[in-house]
């Protein structure tokens, strides 16, 4: 469970996150949503510790970021460093022993080479191949789908099911709403640094409809096409 209470972020004169109040429970998939530069990146860069921030942040796992897995949306790799060195550096930093990372390179990666090599969406599976195998019970995804092939989505999907299954905790972000309605039991709209009420499975496509209707006819006519 993760609790935030009351949380502010600011950069500078900017406030990006303006009285975030929230509660996150076990066995539940939560989406996170919002326009570009709307602070969901940063909301989970505090959720993870990474972020000062006024507020605050509980769970019954202390401290939570030993027990959180961040996928960022552009996940960083050191140079000269191949992909069976990163799963290991990130799984010993969780005390995580593995015997066999080959038989868990579900992705088919190229493990023995350096990270430099791989493509975008190669990065973006190596890191949440990492991040899966450290144990974690609470896992943050910022925008895990970017970049990932059909099938690596197909995969990443069950994946987020399964966690589920597991009764872990997961926040995701997505511009993609298919992605959002295929796993997320709630959905959240970050918007003016705040979240909306949380929106239930059963009103997803209502909402989906709703923001066809408001956001995409809208701008498209404003476009005059002939």
């Amino acid at each position: 469970m993760i609790k935030i209470t009351d949380l502010h972020k600011s950069f500078g004169s900017k406030n990006v996150l303006n009285g975030i109040n929230a509660e996150f429970s076990r066995g539940k998939i939560y989406g996170v949503i919002g326009e570009n530069g709307a602070g969901k990146t940063t909301l989970f860069r505090c959720i993870a510790g990474l972020e000062s921030y006024s507020g605050t942040i509980t769970s019954d796992l202390n401290p939570l970021k030993n027990h959180l897995g961040l996928l960022f949306a552009e996940p960083y790799f050191f140079p000269k460093i191949t992909g069976k060195e990163y799963i290991r550096l990130l799984c010993n930093a969780r005390g995580t022993a593995l015997t066999d990372i080959d038989s868990k390179n579900i992705f088919d990666l190229p493990l023995n080479q350096y990270v430099s090599t791989y493509s975008t969406g190669m990065k973006k599976k190596l890191a949440l191949l990492a991040v899966l195998l450290q144990g974690n019970e609470c896992f943050v995804l910022d925008e895990p789908y970017n970049g990932i092939d059909i099938n690596g989505s197909i995969v990443l999907t069950e994946i987020i099911l399964k966690l589920k299954e597991l009764n872990k905790t997961i926040l995701l972000s997505s511009h993609i709403f298919s992605t959002m309605r295929d796993t997320c039991d709630e959905i959240l709209i970050l918007q003016h640094g705040t979240f909306s009420a949380p929106i239930p499975r059963a009103n997803f496509d209502s909402l989906e409809n709703q923001m066809k209707m408001k956001v995409g006819m809208e701008k498209v006519e404003r476009l005059g096409l002939k």
